[in-house]
């Protein structure tokens, strides 16, 4: 019966004490990479230039005197519950639950975020171990019976590669700015979705009612064509005042048609919105009057503006990586550091391969340094500045777009104050006229015609001013968009 032989301290104890003296010389080296200078330039939010106002001019209340704008009050996410409407809470509630742009924004957040930690595993040693068999057959060519054997190798290795000139932190900034990127782009996701919620349920709503004043339109014109027929038949009209009265009430159904195709299709956008197919029932459906204008419009403050909105932030976090990749494209043109050991055993016989004889380590250290590549790395190295170059353009292109798209909306709600006031103005006029000769008709003084013309005159100044009222919505709802809708108070 064989015995395992004897382990022979002398053999053993060195190696051991080899590889447990790498150890504090790894981690002098880990704390040297963390602390080593990272090349490149580092990043500096950017100054844009002070202003205390959005247009060349400072802004008039609304006209219609039925808001105002508030000057630096904060904007909560859920602006649109001062709308009053129970049911655009409701659709704005199933949109964020079910639309599948905030899904994809989420998961693109996540993985963003997964990427810059995975790159943060490099700042630490690589351990590994490995285990190996194999059973060969000996070339003989001397006519001997060919011999077999078994070799089995069992290995622990351990790795560093020192971030001396910053390589990998630059690596981590950059995707660390491009997960700040993800995020802003999320946050753009949720505020653009309440406002096409929003603008689309007050679409909805405003059409329903557009429809139902042009269809009592059609059918006034249907019974002036009706009345001049019978006029006609009996002579006490000419062809020609029939003709134009046919004449007119295809005009009016001409425009009702599109106005039903605009009602069904925005419909399917809610229903698009909201995560749903067009076939599924659609509940819920307010008219105009459900809804109400907040009394006060929150503005922030100019000076406010690129820490509100997504995309300027989310251009600063792109610049920010380009700042980063500079210092790659630098780090990638200097020496490369690497130190690996090993310790494990070798042996033609499993139980054997850590006795005496078996073990092995081994300790190697590298430097490189790439001393031509065709100009390959000066020129990713211009590359990259010019990339950062660009993107501190973008980021200036984005915030005077940004201010610029405060200030359009301020004028378009200024003069859709006015438009509105002046329709509703002309609605009510409307409204006084058919009062007045329905009146009239009743003690016999106009005929039904007459009616009937009155009676269309306020159906179409109706839709005039629901236009401009669901313009005046849009461009609330569009205003809190510009500002950032919200985003850093959404729950």
């Amino acid at each position: 019966m064989s015995t395992a032989p004897e382990v022979s301290p002398a053999r053993s104890r060195p190696s051991s004490g080899v590889i447990r003296g790498l150890l504090p010389t790894f981690w002098v080296l880990l704390a040297g990479g963390l602390s080593a200078c990272a090349v490149g330039p580092d990043f500096k939010r950017p100054v844009t230039s002070a202003t205390d106002r959005y247009t060349e001019t400072a802004m008039a209340v609304p006209a219609d005197g039925r808001t105002q704008f508030v000057m630096g009050r904060d904007i909560p996410f859920a602006w649109w519950e001062a709308m009053g409407s129970p049911a655009l809470n409701r659709w704005v509630e199933r949109a964020l639950t079910a639309n599948p742009n905030i899904s994809a924004a989420e998961a693109g957040l996540r993985q963003a975020e997964a990427y810059a930690k995975a790159q943060g595993g490099y700042f630490y040693p690589t351990v590994g171990v490995g285990l190996s068999g194999q059973r060969q057959r000996w070339a003989n060519d001397s006519g001997q019976t060919p011999g077999l054997y078994n070799l089995y190798t069992a290995q622990a290795s351990i790795s560093y590669t020192p971030d001396v000139f910053g390589a990998n932190r630059r690596t981590v900034e950059a995707l660390a700015a491009a997960s700040e990127v993800a995020l802003f782009q999320r946050e753009a996701t949720y505020v653009s979705l309440v406002d096409n919620v929003v603008a689309t349920v007050v679409q909805v709503a405003s059409l329903h009612d557009q429809l139902a004043a042009a269809r009592e339109v059609v059918m006034a014109n249907q019974r002036a064509v009706d009345i001049r027929r019978e006029q006609a038949r009996v002579g006490h009209v000419m062809d020609m005042d029939l003709a134009a009265q046919e004449q007119a009430l295809a005009q009016v159904i001409a425009v009702a048609a599109p106005l039903e195709a605009q009602y069904n299709q925005s419909r399917d956008l809610l229903r698009a919105l909201c995560g749903v197919l067009p076939t599924d029932p659609l509940d819920d459906m307010i008219s105009l009057a459900d809804l109400h204008l907040p009394a006060e419009l929150p503005l922030s403050l100019p000076s406010a503006l690129v820490e509100k909105r997504p995309d300027v932030r989310a251009a600063e976090a792109v610049m920010h990586a380009a700042s980063a990749r500079v210092g790659i494209a630098m780090a990638a043109r200097l020496p490369q550091f690497t130190i690996t050991a090993a310790r494990g055993g070798l042996s033609e016989e499993f139980g054997h391969l850590f006795s005496a004889g078996g073990p092995f380590w081994g300790v190697t250290g590298s430097v490189t340094q790439t001393l031509f590549s065709g100009g390959t790395l000066l020129h990713e190295q211009r590359a990259a500045e010019q990339g950062l170059i660009q993107a501190e353009a973008q980021y200036r292109s984005t915030v005077i777009g940004a201010f610029q798209n405060v200030a359009d909306i301020l004028f378009s709600i200024e003069a859709d104050a006015r438009a509105l006031a002046a329709n509703t103005a002309g609605e009510e006029a409307a409204k006084r006229i058919l009062d007045l000769t329905n009146a009239q008709h009743r003690l016999g003084y106009v005929d039904e015609l007459t009616l009937l013309t009155a009676r269309i005159g306020y159906q179409q100044a109706r839709i005039v001013r629901l236009q401009a009222e669901t313009n005046r919505y849009g461009d609330v709802a569009a205003l809190i968009q510009a500002l950032g809708g919200g985003w850093w108070n959404r729950r």
